[in-house]
């Protein structure tokens, strides 16, 4: 019997409706389209809008958007994994409630937080109980409600983020199709360069930690950017020597959508052509662990059956990987 790897078998989306535009962001903090556009390749992002929706909203509607077009029965899915930097709430984890909302009833489910490497380390999460041969479906959903924890009068995090959600389901292969190898890495070091102060267990919220700001993002964007590039393009290069893959034979990069210059360093220490790098953040900006399964969802038709993936990403604390997929069905 061939050894039995985990292949994606269907991918679905969801953006919120309304779109926050670098024209919009204008009025609202001292910054400019041009300048966004130059230092990040952002033009727009969608936000979230109404009361009581939160991250599981997104992850409901992107798990029954594949649900939709694959016709998977939810009732068969085995596990639910929600990548999110951005629960609805602590403790009780999102991924229950959006198991039980979507029907996947004889699932369990649990989040993984790595900031925007979470749906990659999910991948890897999702990768092992297939491979184990104990499950046969496992659904993993990324999605983010960063205008939740972003200050919108702090012009070095605002332009950057937005929201949204996207799933991808994983099953077994045998014809050597799926997850092939995977490099994950962090270092502590980041810690204190991308960061929410308040909320957790060291400084639990207050009134004082209200009126100080401290449950928004801080970001030191140039140590994040500087970590970023090298900790990308390092592993996405490992990971195309150490199974033998050259600039030729990758047909595409799925990079983390957090800024154009960082996906573009990371495509040019592969040597890869323009053409081969998926790029959407001119849409949607950063939307955390949604930013993958966004491509994935959004490049669908361009994918073969057989066609070598690199995914990579970059996130705080630090956290970081690649990972190296072969594409396993033509979309009907």
């Amino acid at each position: 019997m061939n050894k039995i790897t985990a292949a994606i078998t269907a991918v679905g989306a969801y953006v919120p409706d309304y779109v926050l535009s670098n024209k919009i962001l204008e009025t609202m903090v001292d910054t400019n389209d041009e300048w966004i556009t130059t230092r990040t390749g952002i033009k727009e992002r969608r936000i979230l809008k109404g009361e009581k929706l939160g991250t599981s909203y997104l992850c409901i509607k992107a798990a029954e958007d594949l649900i939709k077009k694959s016709g998977v029965n939810p009732a068969e899915i085995d596990v639910v994994l929600v990548a999110t930097t951005t629960p609805d709430m602590p403790v009780a984890a999102t991924s229950v409630f959006v198991a039980t909302q979507i029907g996947a009833v004889n699932a369990f489910a649990f989040d993984i937080q790595a900031a925007c490497s979470g749906f990659l380390y999910g991948m890897s999460c999702a990768s092992a109980y297939i491979e184990s041969g104990r499950y046969k479906k496992v659904l993993l959903i990324g999605a983010d409600k960063m205008s939740s924890i972003i200050d919108y009068t702090d012009r070095a995090t605002c332009i950057i983020f937005g929201d949204g959600g996207g799933a991808v389901l994983f099953e077994p292969n045998h014809d050597g199709l799926g997850v092939q190898d995977e490099i994950l890495q962090s270092d502590g070091i980041g810690r204190e360069y991308l960061k929410i102060d308040a909320g957790g267990s060291i400084l639990p919220a207050s009134r004082e930690t209200v009126e100080n700001r401290q449950h928004f993002v801080f970001q030191d964007g140039k140590t994040v950017f500087k970590y970023a590039v090298t900790g990308m393009a390092d592993v996405s290069e490992k990971i195309m020597r150490r199974n033998n893959l050259t600039k030729d034979t990758v047909d595409w990069l799925v990079a983390h959508q957090a800024n154009r210059r960082i996906i573009d360093a990371t495509s040019g220490r592969m040597e890869l052509d323009e053409s081969k790098v998926l790029v959407n953040i001119q849409k949607y900006g950063n939307t955390t662990s949604a930013t993958l399964p966004l491509l994935l969802n959004d490049f669908e038709d361009k994918f073969k059956k057989g066609d070598n993936i690199i995914f990579a990403a970059f996130g705080g604390g630090f956290t970081w990987g690649s990972i190296y997929l072969k594409w396993a069905y033509n979309k009907q």
